[in-house]
């Protein structure tokens, strides 16, 4: 069982993945922007962060550069659906930042509790 936060401006996408997630008994903290994640990292101990990178606000690249300052061992699994421009790019970004997993949307359930597993070792 591990804490995890989730972010994601989509509130279909995170009440899924924060389902799915829990049914593999992992605690989830959920924000839908990088400004409520980067609140939830100031507040409370995290195992992974999962995070959208096209988001309103504050968006996921910003939101990993700041999380690595604030908890640089913090593992971090990014995804895109690409919105303004193409997914591999931003995914990439996110991988030269330091993000442990990339996923590009959409993708299944299955995808994304792999990429947990391979992230958290277990």
């Amino acid at each position: 069982m591990a804490r995890i936060l989730l972010v994601d401006d989509e509130e279909i996408v995170l009440r899924l993945f924060e389902t799915v997630l829990e049914l593999d008994h992992h605690v989830v903290t959920t924000a839908s922007n990088g400004n409520g994640a980067l609140r939830a990292i100031a507040e409370a101990t995290f195992d992974l962060v999962i995070t959208d990178l096209v988001m309103p606000d504050k968006e996921g690249i910003e939101t990993i550069i700041e999380m690595r300052h604030l908890r640089p061992e913090l593992p971090i699994i990014a995804m895109s659906g690409g919105g303004r421009g193409n997914a591999t790019d931003y995914l990439d970004m996110a991988a030269q930042l330091g993000a442990k997993k990339t996923l590009a949307k959409p993708f299944s359930t299955q995808a994304l509790l792999d990429a947990v597993h391979e992230v958290l070792g277990s």
